[in-house]
């Protein structure tokens, strides 16, 4: 059984239907990217595995029905870093990584899992007391990670995560996401608009268009399709 099985869903905002019944499967420890242009479902798919909008069809997770619950998903060990990173500007950099432990009990496990992180990046420890807000686009969506490996998930639903940042920042991201994979086994679902960097990044891939799975493979085999190099690779 996979760790994440999407069947058959669709999705709506209000009237509007965004998802025609997609289907996709993740399994443990695995990165699968979600590629296609602007409009096509992708973030729509993520809103409705957190239970974010309104949907039909079944989404099973490590083997049991996810009900249309955000408290419910994130207790079941999906965390969800929207698009737009998801900060809260108003707080510092230490209450906003304090908010992705909130459903821990296990305070010495937090404060290890901070150490090691403010250890990999020390400014997190030395800014800790700075609205979040100030912080640089590429400094906001590392805390934005940080905050989400608070959570210990078990699944990380990542969205747009390089929009508006520079290309040695998004190399250093995904770098970091890939460790995180190959090191600890966290599995990740990202949505990504920059095709190449995804394809590199991910085990497999699916594209989407206009609310539906169109194509799906692994991600070496989609690199190599005519329609997915013309369309989305540009070469």
């Amino acid at each position: 059984m996979s760790l994440l099985e999407v069947n058959e869903v669709h999705a709506r905002y209000g009237p509007v239907r965004a998802l025609h019944g997609v289907s996709l499967t993740l399994e443990e420890g695995e990165i699968v990217a979600l590629l296609g242009a602007n409009g096509a479902g992708k973030t729509t798919t993520l809103r409705a595995i957190s239970g974010m909008v309104a949907r039909d069809g079944t989404i099973v997770f490590d083997g049991e029905t996810l009900p249309r619950r955000p408290e419910t998903t994130a207790r079941r060990g999906i965390t969800h870093v929207p698009e737009g990173r998801g900060i809260l500007g108003e707080l510092t950099v230490w209450e906003n990584l304090k908010m992705g432990a909130y459903l821990r009990r296990d305070r010495k496990a937090v404060a290890s899992d901070f150490d090691e992180i403010a250890s990999e990046l020390p400014w997190l420890a030395q800014r800790r007391d700075q609205q979040a807000g100030t912080l640089s686009g590429g400094e906001q969506q590392m805390l934005a990670l940080a905050r989400a490996r608070l959570s210990r998930p078990r699944l990380l639903l990542l969205d747009e995560p390089s929009l508006g940042l520079a290309p040695i920042i998004v190399e250093q991201f995904f770098q970091v996401v890939r460790r995180l994979n190959e090191e600890q086994g966290l599995s990740v679902l990202i949505v990504e608009q920059n095709a190449n960097a995804a394809l590199h990044l991910s085990h497999r891939a699916y594209l989407l268009e206009v609310g539906k799975v169109v194509l799906g493979g692994a991600s070496a085999e989609l690199r190599e399709h005519e329609g997915v190099r013309k369309s989305y690779l540009g070469y």
